[in-house]
């Protein structure tokens, strides 16, 4: 675009200098208006030539994405919805053009959990490939393994998933960034769920990772804050036997309500609450992004999460138009929490590329918060943008999921987390939502 601006300037300049020397008749001014013309023809193309060199210099034309998202693991139900979300976006990015005039390279990755080293071999395969970014992990535990690993050979790790707060200040060499709000946000909303809720009272029992900790942590927090007292907050081996011990704990507090903040170990951990009279059936249960889901619970006693409140990171628009058409996209799909964030990671690296000019995983991150936000013109299809930037414009993506402004930690400036109640063992719907600026740890 811009050499062919530059063609068309030289072209005019040009012809307004023949023109002035076909109207003077002093010889004089001729000599110093071809002297102009040439001087000015000089420098245009010297510019030309410039420009042509950084367009060279660019060693990685082609943008090459990588994903690292649980095919397997403990968040394995979260993978179907979120590789659908990545590869719509792709369909739509190359049905568009693709990027810098090239279809994307599209490598595929498993992330596996933190019991095993999935992750750390989908990195290793995927750096030797050229990737210049990676979406994933899920589980802020698994991006944790390969975070230093990633950021460290210059290439943006994207995750649509991860919500440790612990993961706001990490060393990340600024190629880091998530488009789920820190779990600061969320554990504010259950807390006030379950004060709005009446509840005086409050058990806290996540897993023992970064997520549960710092979901854990903030969740406590608030509710101690709001007046309401935590009759026990206990962190717990995901890898347990048996959660005999935390549920009785549990019980010995007699709260009136339990935040259970876990993967899909949640499902052997409510067997015992039930067990041992702490259940759905005797207590409010708040689960969260984690857990909840529509398969997790179906072999349950019929009726047994019925009231079961959920939280879990959203979208400030609705999302169920674009739920459809991620369910047209892959009909086998049961649960869509993070399908929208994948796919909108997916635009945001991609116009990130574009607006660079060059598939480069540093420049990417450099221009990331650009397209997210700072001011530019909203749009909200790839064909959209790009023809936006093509013309010399700045851009704002407005996702699927809403804006999606980063704070200068690459985390979401304002995140929403939607509030969720089951009406069945298997069915959940969407009872309310809170947007806003997301806290800092």
């Amino acid at each position: 675009m811009k050499r062919t601006m530059v063609l068309k300037t030289v072209a005019v300049l040009g012809a307004a200098s023949l023109a002035l020397a076909a109207c003077s008749s002093d010889s004089g001014d001729t000599e110093a208006t071809a002297t102009t013309e040439e001087a000015t023809a000089e420098a245009t193309a010297e510019e030309t030539m410039e420009e042509e060199a950084a367009a060279t210099d660019c060693a990685n034309p082609t943008l090459v994405l990588g994903t690292m998202l649980p095919a397997t693991g403990d968040l394995a139900f979260l993978g179907p919805p979120e590789f659908a979300g990545v590869e719509l976006a792709l369909e739509e990015i190359d049905a568009a053009g693709g990027v810098l005039g090239a279809p994307i390279t599209y490598i595929e990755g498993d992330s596996g959990d933190t019991t095993t080293d999935i992750a750390s071999q989908t990195v290793d395969s995927q750096l030797a490939q050229g990737v210049q970014a990676i979406i994933g992990a899920a589980s802020s535990g698994v991006s944790l393994t390969v975070i230093d690993k990633i950021t460290s050979n210059g290439v943006v790790q994207f995750s649509p998933a991860n919500t440790a707060p612990a993961l706001t200040t990490y060393p990340d060499n600024g190629l880091y960034f998530r488009n789920s709000p820190s779990d600061v946000l969320q554990g504010a909303v259950i807390a006030a769920q379950a004060i709005d809720g009446g509840f005086e009272s409050l058990a806290v029992i996540a897993r023992q990772d970064p997520y549960g900790e710092g979901l854990a942590a903030a969740t406590a927090k608030d509710f101690e804050a709001a007046g309401g007292t935590v009759t026990s907050n206990i962190l717990y081996d995901p890898a347990a036997p048996s959660f005999e011990a935390e549920v009785a704990e549990i019980k010995t507090g007699a709260p009136q309500a339990v935040a259970v903040i876990g993967f899909e170990e949640t499902v052997k951990l409510m067997q015992e609450m039930i067990k041992q009279g702490v259940g759905p059936q005797d207590v409010q249960v708040y689960l969260v992004d984690g857990n909840l889901s529509t398969t997790a619970f179906e072999n349950f006693p019929a009726d047994t999460m019925t009231g079961v409140v959920g939280t879990v990171p959203s979208g400030s628009v609705d999302l169920s138009a674009f739920n459809d058409r991620l369910l047209a996209f892959d009909p086998a799909l049961t649960d869509f929490s993070y399908g929208p964030q994948s796919y909108d990671a997916t635009m945001v690296i991609a116009l990130a590329a574009h607006k660079a000019g060059c598939a480069d995983g540093v420049a990417i991150a450099a221009a990331l918060p650009d397209v997210a936000g700072n001011g530019g013109e909203e749009c909200s299809t790839y064909a959209d943008c790009v023809a936006i930037l093509d013309a010399g414009n700045d851009i704002d993506y407005m996702g699927v999921t809403g804006g999606v402004d980063f704070n200068e930690y690459g985390d979401l400036l304002e995140g929403t987390i939607s509030i969720n109640e089951y009406s069945s063992n298997t069915e959940f719907s969407e009872i309310g939502s809170v947007t806003s600026i997301v806290p800092l740890p």
